[in-house]
């Protein structure tokens, strides 16, 4: 079984609406419902032909979002913690946010606060006070999503230790990995305590009852399998074990992290990059295994859809009959058509030859929305 569902960017909605993603944005909880519930319902009613919604990039799903919810500490998860250790806030008024780089820099885990410590810094009581006032307020008039939540689903979506590493560290903590693996891996130690920390004060703040976790190693691609094995599957292990149902995400092309997946504990899912070989997923795992697949950022921006359905076909056929869910994010630069020819394929409302001739028409195809993994 397939299914398709996707997510709209900042970049999409400020080109649309002229709306700007300042600082206020991001820390006042007032300003955030206020721009987010116009872009929730201008999604609804310009893309209602497609399965959208407005939320964080493979993070939020439409079938647990709600207009009552406010997202307090909607941030990148590893951009949270950058802030928490000195990092400066950079946020793009027509984009994503983002830190100052390189915030670890020549600092030794040894100069680092004790995980805890963090708890005290002025932020996280920022953020607490948000989610209890909302909690307080008599009439109920909005439900308060904690920092590391994105919808009402109880999954929290957190970046692997490898990854900001590479953030906070930048290239050389790649080299590192390799020249200096005792430093690496207790960063990666340390990083993994502060990610444990984090997410079970805010679930118990936000009095949310934790599904599952998303762990973004978006780098992992990049390393070898033995690399993986020895920083990347303990680290993601132990947040299966405190937590449960791991949906592991890597960007780009993973075939060789695939069997090496098999040991992080508590393994429930697998979020792929597009080239990725989805046989191989299926060899290893078998074809009740979710597994989640994103197009290639290429093919959404192609001027015809050609490419895109030649994608969806390898991976169809490679899928034999699995349970895969295509998940996409439509950025500003992206085409509309050619990712309604995606969706009409997928829902096998057309063959892909049909949907290439009749989105080349201007033709268009309502696709209802599909739950995701």
């Amino acid at each position: 079984m397939i299914g398709i569902a996707g997510s709209v960017a900042k970049s999409w909605l400020a080109k649309e609406l002229g709306v700007r993603f300042d600082r206020a944005y991001y820390f006042d909880a007032q300003v955030r419902q206020a721009v987010d519930q116009p872009c929730r319902q201008h999604v609804a009613r310009v893309l209602a032909d497609l399965p959208v919604c407005y939320t964080e990039s493979n993070l939020g799903r439409a079938e647990w979002l709600g207009a009552d919810q406010v997202l307090i500490g909607g941030i990148q998860p590893n951009l949270i913690v950058g802030l928490l250790v000195g990092a400066e806030f950079v946020p793009t008024e027509d984009a994503d946010a983002d830190i100052s780089p390189l915030v670890l820099t020549g600092r030794s885990v040894a100069d680092l606060p004790a995980p805890a410590a963090l708890l005290d810094h002025p932020l996280v009581h920022h953020w607490e006070a948000q989610i209890r006032a909302i909690q307080a307020d008599p009439a109920h008039r909005w439900r308060a999503i904690p920092p590391f939540f994105w919808d009402a689903s109880g999954r929290a979506a957190v970046h692997g230790a490898v990854t900001s590493g590479l953030k906070f560290c930048g290239d050389e903590f790649f080299m590192n990995l390799i020249a200096a693996p005792d430093e690496c891996l207790a960063l990666i130690r340390w990083l993994t305590e502060v990610t444990l920390v984090l997410v079970d004060h805010f679930t118990a703040v936000g009095g949310v009852t934790i599904s599952g976790i998303h762990v973004g190693e978006c780098a992992a691609c990049m390393l070898d399998e033995e690399v993986f094995r020895r920083f990347v599957v303990p680290a993601t292990s132990l947040l299966g074990d405190r937590w449960g149902h791991v949906r592991f995400h890597s960007c780009g092309r993973s075939d060789h992290l695939i069997t090496a997946c098999r040991d992080i504990r508590q393994l429930a899912s697998l979020d792929v990059g597009g080239e990725t070989s989805v046989a191989q997923i299926r060899a290893a795992f078998g074809d009740a295994f979710p597994v989640s697949i994103a197009p290639l950022v290429e093919d959404m921006t192609a001027a015809t859809p050609g490419r895109i359905l030649a994608w969806f076909d390898r991976v169809r056929e490679e899928n034999a009959g699995g349970q895969l869910h295509i998940g996409f994010h439509v950025e500003a630069d992206y085409n509309l058509d050619t990712i309604r020819a995606l969706c009409a394929a997928v829902r096998g409302e057309a063959t892909a030859a049909d949907s290439a001739q009749a989105f080349s028409s201007g033709s268009r195809t309502t696709v209802p929305p599909a739950a995701s993994d």
